[in-house]
């Protein structure tokens, strides 16, 4: 049993930076109602505040279009599309995180793409035209939305750009000049508005070096560093429905997020915020890790520790309505999502959802236990056991030992396992069907909810000694809060009675 002694002598403010973002598909999948459904459901259970997807310029969207006038091809903008996207976004009380991106087709200078919806990657054959298009789009926005509000959104050019399937030739020096381009004219705009990059996956982190060189030898305005962050190998077994492969530590992504911002500080802007506008385990839709409630355990300790390096970071993503590999062709393929299909919670929707019930001060925190107090003087913990640090059964066994205000204890305990909110094992059980009928898809969500526990303790000493069990790829939970007793205002109340007259 490990024994952890919790005081309140040392508190300091809880960090949610990783409550900030969330990701998504493409944006033109917001015209769907099952995405808009699974948003909902994120926003209130878990509370993001921006929404970052690609496809924003691209052609599905529909922004970017020409008109021949006068025998004269000339541009015309249609914001049809993401005017509804927007709006739904907002309404819901999410605001967009922009990602410039992909290439017009009028506008590409060749025509390489990406994902099955067929992105294109390449630059724009017309730079005049690009930086027309995008002071026209945030202008357009500004007109909408208000400066006020859209003067918090932040603008970020490109996707992975240092992969050349992002990005054609993966040509540095060709991304700056996208960079240079498409900041001036959002700060064309409005000097004030945030632009950012260079939104570069892992393993390219010179990128970020000679990024901000670039910046301030050419005085490129620059507001945030962006990056992606993911802790996979490359695959051992590849299959028509799944993408195999192994994890690092994931101690593995908070150095990756450390030694970015160690890069920044001794950048000419030191102080610039870091975000990481993607994270997650595997980088492949259809890896089966996402589904399970390893990935939530595995998970636990970034929400925990992530925030003390970067301002934010952005899961990928909230909901398996998602195409970057086709139409989704099963319930559970491994997508990214929070949320499977037929609006199905996965455990590490539960994680977050969690770490959304955590308190305001932050009391105590290791590898594997997160201690916070609440404006109301209740306990919210939450603690995790990832099955590969341990060996055995799988089992750990916390003591937590803390002094309470309250001697009169209610204890509310919420587990997500292997055993419980785990419908993907569920779904395995029912012969892994690719389209569930109804009667399936109910009995998915209902093994998709925690298990619930309660209790009741009268502390007679000075402290509160919390013994917690947790299961292989447990992430549990717990709230402490004071009874108020109304017991006596129920005249000759016994329960001896309710018991009796059960049994008759």
């Amino acid at each position: 049993m490990e024994k952890k002694i919790i005081t309140f002598t040392n508190t300091t403010k809880m960090n949610k930076n990783w409550q900030y973002c969330i990701g998504t598909g493409r944006l033109g999948l917001a015209l769907q109602k099952e995405y808009l459904d699974h948003l909902k459901l994120v926003k209130e259970k878990i509370n993001f505040q921006y929404i970052r997807g690609h496809g924003l310029l691209s052609d599905d969207i529909g922004i970017y279009r020409e008109m021949v006038i006068d025998g004269k091809s000339e541009p015309f903008y249609n914001f049809t599309y993401i005017d509804r996207i927007f709006d739904s976004f907002l309404e819901m009380g999410i605001r967009p995180f922009i990602e410039f991106g992909f290439m017009p087709d009028l506008l590409a200078s060749g025509d390489q793409t990406v994902f099955y919806w067929k992105g294109n990657v390449t630059p724009p054959k017309d730079y005049e035209k690009w930086e027309n298009l995008i002071y026209a789009v945030v202008s357009h926005f500004t007109e909408r939305y208000g400066i006020d509000e859209v003067l918090t959104w932040p603008f970020e050019v490109w996707n992975e750009p240092n992969l050349t399937n992002f990005w054609e030739n993966a040509d540095k020096d060709e991304y700056f000049k996208l960079y240079e381009s498409t900041a001036l004219a959002v700060k064309k705009v409005h000097p004030d508005l945030q632009v950012g990059g260079p939104a570069i996956c892992g393993g390219a982190d010179e990128w970020i070096t000679d990024f901000l060189l670039f910046c301030k030898e050419k005085e490129v305005p620059v507001d945030f560093v962006s990056r992606h962050a993911y802790t996979s190998h490359p695959p051992h077994k590849v299959t028509p429905d799944y993408y195999y492969q192994e994890l690092a530590e994931n101690t593995d992504m908070l150095d990756q997020f450390k030694a970015v911002r160690n890069r920044i500080k001794e950048s000419p802007f030191p102080d610039l915020p870091f975000h990481i506008t993607e994270y997650n385990t595997s980088y492949s839709p259809i890896n089966p890790v996402h589904d399970t409630a390893f990935n939530a355990a595995y998970l636990a300790r970034i929400l925990s520790e992530g925030g003390d390096y970067v301002d934010s970071f952005s899961y990928w993503t909230f909901s398996d309505v998602f195409e970057e590999a086709d139409v989704p062709k099963s319930q559970f393929h491994g997508g990214f999502g929070l949320i499977a299909l037929n609006e199905i919670p996965k455990p590490t929707f539960h994680l977050f959802h969690f770490f959304n019930q955590l308190g305001e001060e932050l009391v105590f925190r290791d590898e594997h236990v997160i201690v916070t107090k609440k404006r109301n003087g209740g306990l919210a913990i939450v603690a995790w056991n990832l099955y590969n640090e341990i060996e055995g059964n799988g089992k750990r066994t916390l003591s937590l030992e803390m002094q309470l205000d309250f001697s009169d204890v209610f204890i509310k305990r919420q587990r997500v396992h292997e055993e419980k909110a785990n419908p993907w094992k569920t779904w395995k059980e029912l012969g892994r069907p690719r389209f569930p009928d109804k009667k399936m898809i109910q009995t998915l969500r209902e093994a998709s909810v925690p298990e619930l526990i309660t209790s009741r303790v009268n502390k007679t000493k000075s402290h509160l000694e919390l013994g917690v069990e947790l299961l292989k790829n447990e992430v549990t939970l717990i709230e402490l809060q004071p009874v108020k007793d109304e017991t006596a205002a129920y005249p000759e109340l016994d329960d001896r009675l309710i018991t009796s007259n059960s049994k008759m």
